[in-house]
């Protein structure tokens, strides 16, 4: 990556934010983000609770005026998944076209993928993208939409030249 993009990686798991179980999906995104030129300079691990991870999402886009948070977890149907509904609490609009680039690929792979609920928004300048827990799962996704990365946080950060050069006659 040509610019300098900061992140913040947030796992949400029950297991995970209680020591019971290790961050593979996070650490991996750590390591793919920072592979990539971006820095991570916020890391949690939290519960899954709708209020909790909306509180985090609002405190690093609107405090900490991070560009880039990407989640990871609860993005599923059971009854304690939540990531969907509080990143839909957060956002000002969502990225259709990612999320659903992420379901097509990972359709390829299996069709659990069809009951993912994952979201990619924006709140103000920050690009918001959830992925699923398993460290499989968000290793594939991320590889999805990390080719548009640069391209979606130059447009969020004011960037006004046009995105495709005109074809000449």
């Amino acid at each position: 990556m040509d610019m300098k993009i900061s992140a913040g990686v947030l796992t949400v798991s029950d297991k995970g934010s209680r020591g019971e179980r290790k961050d593979e999906s996070g650490e991996l995104i750590v390591s793919i983000l920072e592979n990539r030129g971006i820095k991570v300079v916020k890391r949690e691990i939290v519960p899954d609770s709708r209020r909790r991870v909306a509180e985090i999402l609002r405190e690093w886009v609107d405090k900490d005026k991070v560009p880039l948070i990407v989640t990871s977890g609860g993005t599923g149907i059971s009854p304690t998944d939540f990531t969907p509904q509080a990143t839909k609490d957060v956002i000002d609009y969502e990225v259709p076209g990612m999320a659903e680039a992420m379901r097509t690929a990972s359709l390829k792979k299996t069709p659990h993928a069809m009951i993912s609920r994952a979201k990619v928004g924006v709140r103000g300048s920050c690009l918001i993208i959830n992925l699923p827990g398993s460290p499989s799962g968000a290793k594939e996704n991320l590889s999805v939409v990390l080719p548009a990365l640069e391209h979606a946080l130059l447009k969020l950060s004011g960037d006004t030249s046009d995105c495709v050069e005109p074809l000449s006659s």
